[in-house]
C-alpha cells in the first residue's frame, strides 16, 4: 500500500502516521504546511517499460498512476476514471500529448490539446473527476482554494464546474495575466465557482491560499482542499506525459532529454520523479524567463527571492516555486528537520544557500536556461520562420533552452508545449506580425460576459469572502 509523508515531518510519527492517496487528495497540503510525497518511489524496469511501448495513452496512464492510488480507491474504478477523462472527447487528439518534430534531434510535446488550451487540462481534468468519486463515496463535500498564475485557474474550474460537492475559489493577480486566461476563468457559468481578482502578485495569491490552509479553524470549518499542484495528484498525472512521450522516441532502450518552462516546478518535478520511477532521462533543463529565480539557484547555489517582474510569460512570473520544496526535501535525503531550517530560512530572509555537496547532486539532476522577452519574441519569429509553427511565449522560453542543450544526436530533446499560442495573442503578434486565432469551440470567448470579485491582498478579506459564498459554511450554518 502506498503511503505518503509531508516534506516538514508530518505523518513520520506514531501519533500522526503516513496517509493514504485520499487523504493526501481531499487534504492538499499537509497541517504543517509542508507538501505531501510518497514514502518511497515506485520503480518499473525495462522489461515492464518495454510492454508499455506502442500502448495508448490512457493504458499507459493508468499503469503508471495505479502504484500511487494504492487501495485508496477500487483499481476497477480508478481504470474507468482514467478512460472517461483520456479516452473520450475531452482532448482533441488521440495521443492526447502528441508530438511533433521541429528539427531533426527537437520535438515538441504539445500540451494545449485539452478544453483550456493548457498543460494543466492532463492533469486536473482527471482530478475533478477523482474529487467526484472520493467524495460521493465518503458523502462529503469540499472548498477548493486555489492560486494561479494564469493556466491553473481555468483548468481547475473547468475540471470541477460539474463536481456536485465542490466549491471551488480562484485566486488570480489582477491584471498579471492575460486577456484570454482570464476569460476563461471569468466566462464559466455555475453556482460553485467563484474567481477571485487580487490586488497583488501570483505570489501574493499563493501565500493567501497557503495562509487559509496553516489556519486550522478556518481550514476545518471550510473542509479545504487544494487544486494547485501543492496537490501531490496534479503532479501524479503529470508524471505520466513524460513515460508515453519518451516511450514513444524510443525508451526505455534510448534516452530522452527535456526542456521544461518552469514557474511553480511542478511540472519540473514530475519528469524528476519520472527518472527516479526508472524512466532513462538524460538531462532536465529547468527554463525561466526573466524571473530568473531558480537559473541563479543552480548557477550560484542560493535561492534568494527579489521582485516580480511582469513579463511576456506570465504564468512563470513567479518568484517562490512551491513545488521545489519536494526536490529539496529528496536533495537533503529527506531529512524533514532540514528541509524545515530552510523553508523557515527562506521565509524570514528571502533567501537561503546550500553546501557544495548538495549542488553538486542538484546540477547532475537540472540543468538550467534563462530567456528575456526580447530573446522570447526572437524564439517565436524563428520557429515560425523554420517550422510554420506559431508557439507561446511559454514554449519559446522552454525551446530556448531546449535548443541550447543539443548534444549527442541519438538523445533527442524534447520542449514541452504548455500553452496554445492563442492565449496570448498580443506577444505572438508581435513575434511574428499576424495574431494566432482561437480555435472554433472557443471562438465567441472574448465576447462572453465575465463575473469576478476583487479583493485587496488582505487574509482576512478574502477569508470573508469564502466563508460568505461556501455551501459548506452554509450548510454548517443550518
Amino acid at each position: 500500500m502506498t503511503r505518503y509523508i509531508s516534506t516538514r515531518g508530518h505523518g513520520t510519527s506514531k501519533d500522526t502516521g503516513p496517509k493514504n492517496f485520499e487523504e493526501v487528495l481531499l487534504e492538499g497540503l499537509a497541517p504543517d504546511g509542508g507538501l505531501y510525497v510518497p514514502e518511497s518511489w515506485p520503480t518499473f524496469d525495462t522489461k515492464t517499460l518495454e510492454r508499455m511501448a506502442g500502448q495508448s495513452y490512457v493504458d499507459v496512464a493508468a499503469q503508471i498512476m495505479l502504484p500511487f492510488i494504492g487501495t485508496s480507491i477500487d483499481h476497477a474504478a480508478f481504470t474507468k476514471i482514467v478512460h472517461e477523462t483520456y479516452a473520450g472527447d475531452v482532448f482533441d487528439h488521440a495521443a492526447v500529448t502528441p508530438l511533433s518534430q521541429l528539427s531533426p534531434n527537437v520535438w515538441m510535446m504539445e500540451l494545449h490539446r485539452g478544453p483550456t488550451l493548457a498543460f494543466k487540462d492532463v492533469a486536473l481534468q482527471l482530478l475533478g473527476r477523482l474529487f467526484d468519486h472520493v467524495l460521493e463515496k465518503r458523502k462529503e463535500r469540499v472548498t477548493i482554494v486555489g492560486a494561479t498564475s494564469g493556466d491553473t485557474g481555468s483548468a481547475a474550474i473547468e475540471g470541477c464546474k460539474s463536481c456536485e460537492n465542490v466549491d471551488i475559489f480562484i485566486l488570480h493577480p489582477a491584471g498579471r495575466v492575460s486577456d484570454v486566461q482570464r476569460k476563461q476563468m471569468t466566462t464559466v457559468k455555475a453556482d460553485n465557482v467563484y474567481n477571485i481578482a487580487v490586488n497583488g502578485t501570483f505570489d501574493d495569491c499563493q501565500a493567501l491560499v497557503k495562509a487559509m490552509f496553516n489556519d486550522a479553524k478556518f481550514r476545518a470549518e471550510m473542509n479545504l482542499s487544494a487544486i494547485n499542484s501543492i496537490n501531490w495528484a496534479r503532479i501524479m498525472a503529470q508524471i505520466v506525459y513524460y513515460f508515453t512521450t519518451a516511450l514513444a522516441l524510443g525508451a526505455p532502450h534510448r534516452k530522452v532529454s527535456f526542456s521544461v518552462p518552469t514557474g511553480n516546478f511542478g511540472n519540473v518535478f514530475a519528469a524528476h520523479v519520472a527518472r527516479q520511477m526508472g524512466l532513462p532521462i538524460e538531462t532536465l533543463m529547468v527554463s525561466s524567463n526573466r524571473n530568473d529565480i531558480l537559473t541563479t539557484f543552480f548557477e550560484t547555489g542560493e535561492m534568494k527571492m527579489s521582485g516580480v517582474e511582469a513579463s511576456l510569460s506570465p504564468s512563470m512570473d513567479i518568484q517562490i516555486s512551491s513545488n521545489f520544496e519536494r526536490y529539496l526535501f529528496d536533495l537533503v535525503g529527506r531529512d524533514a528537520l532540514k528541509l524545515t531550517e530552510l523553508m523557515n530560512e527562506f521565509k524570514k530572509n528571502g533567501k537561503f544557500k546550500l553546501s557544495d555537496a548538495l549542488m553538486n547532486q542538484a546540477r547532475k539532476d537540472f540543468r538550467a536556461h534563462r530567456c528575456d522577452d526580447e530573446q522570447t519574441l526572437a524564439m517565436i519569429k524563428s520557429c515560425y520562420d523554420e517550422t510554420a509553427q506559431v508557439i507561446d511565449p511559454h514554449t519559446a522560453v522552454g525551446l530556448s533552452a531546449a535548443l541550447s542543450m543539443q548534444g549527442d544526436p541519438s538523445v533527442p530533446v524534447v520542449t514541452l508545449a504548455c500553452a496554445h499560442a492563442a492565449k496570448f495573442p498580443d506577444a505572438v503578434e508581435k513575434a511574428i506580425g499576424r495574431r494566432p486565432q482561437l480555435p472554433e469551440r472557443l471562438g465567441d470567448l472574448m465576447e462572453c460576459p465575465e463575473l469576478l470579485t476583487p479583493l485587496p491582498n488582505d487574509l482576512a478579506k478574502v477569508q470573508d469572502f469564502v466563508r460568505s459564498h461556501s455551501h459548506v459554511s452554509k450548510k454548517s450554518a443550518a
